[in-house]
């Protein structure tokens, strides 16, 4: 069960229009019924509340403690130090220049909660639920035409400066004049105003006739930056820089320790203004948090057998499987675990660069996606550890599966002519079933010779795919110097199996920095990358998926620009129940697996963790996020046993 609570099931999609249609009966109303409005606006309901959820409905009350997962009498202390590999010269990440370090957005708060440094739902425990931190109250009317943040008058900065309304007002400006692009121009169609109403009162207005879905969410979520820091620096929001502003968060950057390229700490501040909140108990545990840097991932490995970095998130199936046999771990220092991860995989894997002249056609992508061996690849290279999807929100409600029914059928059919007829005939893409005994299957490679055939491509004499110039099918697979070994070996034989279909394929492995320039310039035809799986509607849809910005979004990775997906996601916003969403995402869901732009490799369905044995955990793991660095703690004694058997320093 992907959602935290049950929802009304009712629906009015037997009668929904087109995200056009819609939008032409809306504005038509808006002159008929202005009077009215004017009329009833001084009564319509103002809602006043601890959080905020699209649909109303919160897990925890007014007067909640804590969140239930997290342990309130978690002791504060200690450190935990991660390994990380490549490099980074920027601590700014809200820009394209530069590679920001790990965690640098651990300073920074916003007005509503979410977790350290963005790693994941804030509460884990429900989804689509955001509760005050900066912000002691959200005020909005049922129309959802504006909010208003009440700020919390006791709220500083790290330098000892108060947070006000001021400060959000320039940090959402600042975003909207030198942010990333794509979410400036999604933002400014929406929130066309904000506007301070006193020290701690922030107003925000949204655009008249559109979804309210996402909106007091985005401007919620906006980083709190210190107006006066930016004004007397004139730092830029758009620049590579080491220097930043003092954030209002429960940690500071460690200058001290402070190593450009090679190690990044975080420290507890004792001064943190909202230590005693409730959405705070049990949570920002560690006094200390450490990154290290490390040339690739081998080396970052060998630092945690050492024991110069204390936990780690293992990735690897390889290591998983086998590599975790050395003296520490077999002593009981180093402790292994798995743990629940109740949230959809994301869909990654071999992504295709739709700007690529031979990847337009599907045909060649189809044809291409044979090459991949899943079965092979799982048995012989990840341990059998790995499971395969093929949904963006595999395993929920949402999964589109067999032909579209009921909810779904009516809502594609609303939509008219963009649907194409085999949407409504076929059953949505799922991966090929290939052999696990051998890594080239002749069944699926004389499938791939008859698409490439129909796109335009045959093999000539010497064994290359040519098309009728004669020009060889070519194609960059870009790839990570920093990449685990067993990454490189699944890519490396997927390379292989498109040389024997007769694709002139390349793998070029570069370093970290040259491998962040060329994928935000899309400079690859393959790349390994992926979309977050999606449990719920919103203008972040638009963003990674929608055509407006697809020629430059750093969220849409295969240039993704589709009609058909911009008509589903306009209306999906629209929606009013949680069955219309669910019914227009699996209509999603089944539209971008019949544009085909990413061929999965595969999953791992729970967490794999090993740290030293000096953390703590809740015995119950929330379903949303890990939180390692969010509610779990350090124990003093066994990192006193640990000293005291010589097995850490």
């Amino acid at each position: 069960m992907m959602h935290a609570r049950t929802r009304a099931q009712t629906t009015l999609l037997g009668t929904t229009w087109s995200a056009k249609r819609i939008m032409l009966a809306l504005f038509a109303g808006l002159s008929i019924a202005a009077l009215a409005a004017q009329s009833s606006l001084a009564e319509e309901k103002i809602i006043k509340s601890h959080g905020y959820s699209f649909y109303g409905d919160l897990t925890y009350p007014a007067d909640y403690t804590h969140f239930s997962y997290v342990n309130p009498d978690a002791p504060k202390g200690g450190e935990i130090s991660l390994a990380l590999s490549g490099t980074f010269d920027s601590m700014n990440p809200y820009s394209r220049k530069g590679r920001a370090a790990a965690l640098s957005t651990v300073m920074y708060e916003s007005l509503l909660g979410e977790q350290l440094a963005g790693a994941g739902s804030l509460p884990a425990d429900a989804f689509g639920e955001l509760y005050g931190l900066v912000a002691h109250t959200v005020e909005y009317p049922e129309s959802k035409d504006w909010v208003i943040f009440h700020m919390r008058p006791e709220a500083r900065f790290s330098d000892g400066t108060p947070v006000t309304a001021h400060d959000v007002y320039f940090s959402h400006n600042l975003l909207l004049d030198e942010g990333l692009k794509s979410y400036a121009n999604a933002v400014r169609q929406r929130i066309p105003s904000a506007e301070v109403i006193d020290d701690h009162s922030i107003k925000f207005n949204f655009t008249p006739g559109i979804s309210r879905r996402t909106l007091v969410e985005v401007v919620g979520s906006v980083p709190s930056w210190s107006k006066k820091w930016y004004e007397e620096t004139g730092a830029k929001l758009d620049e590579s820089r080491l220097e930043i502003s003092p954030g209002s968060g429960p940690y500071m950057l460690d200058l001290e320790s402070f190593d450009v390229n090679r190690s990044v700490t975080f420290v507890r501040n004792p001064d943190y203004w909202g230590w005693d909140l409730p959405i705070n108990k049990g949570r920002h545990n560690f006094d200390r948090i450490r990154t290290e840097y490390f040339a690739d991932s081998t080396a970052a490995f060998e630092a945690f057998k050492a024991g110069e970095v204390t936990y780690r998130t293992e990735a690897d199936p390889k290591k998983w499987a086998t590599g975790y046999e050395f003296p520490s771990a077999k002593n009981g220092f180093v402790v292994k675990e798995e743990l629940r991860d109740g949230s959809p995989p994301s869909m990654s894997g071999i992504v295709f660069n739709l700007g690529s002249e031979p990847l337009k056609d599907k045909r060649v992508r189809q044809a291409i996606a044979l090459a991949y061996n899943f079965e092979w690849t799982n048995a012989s290279l990840l341990y059998g550890l790995h499971e395969q999807q093929y949904s963006y929100s595999y395993g929920t409600e949402i999964e589109a599966k067999g032909l579209p029914e009921e909810n779904e059928l009516a809502f594609l059919q609303a939509l008219g002519d963009v649907v194409p007829e085999e949407i409504f005939t076929e059953e949505p893409w799922t991966p090929h079933v290939s052999d696990p005994d051998r890594l080239t299957s002749r069944k699926n490679l004389r499938k791939a010779l008859r698409l490439f055939e129909e796109a335009g491509w045959t093999v000539g004499s010497e064994g290359i795919l040519a098309n009728a110039a004669g020009e060889p099918l070519t194609l960059n697979f870009l790839f990570s110097s920093a990449s685990e070994p067993t990454t490189k070996a699944v890519v490396e034989n997927f390379v292989v199996n498109l040389k024997a279909m007769g694709v002139d394929a390349t793998l070029e492995t570069v370093d970290t920095a040259q491998y962040s320039s060329r994928e935000r310039d899309r400079d690859y035809d393959l790349v390994l990358d992926g979309y977050p799986a999606f449990l719920s509607s919103g203008a972040g849809l638009r963003q990674r998926l929608g055509s407006e910005d697809a020629a430059y979004s750093l969220f849409n990775p295969a240039g993704l620009a589709s009609p058909l997906i911009d008509e589903i996601i306009d209306a999906s916003v629209l929606t009013n129940s949680r069955a219309e969403e669910v019914a227009s995402l699996s209509a999603l869901d089944r539209a971008l697996r019949y544009e085909f732009i990413v061929v999965p490799r595969g999953y791992k369905a729970n967490h794999w963790v090993a740290y030293w044995d000096m953390y703590e955990h809740p015995d119950t793991q929330p379903p949303f996020a890990l939180g390692t660095l969010d509610f779990w703690w350090f124990n003093q004694e066994k990192a006193d046993a640990l000293a005291a058997a010589g097995a850490l320093k």
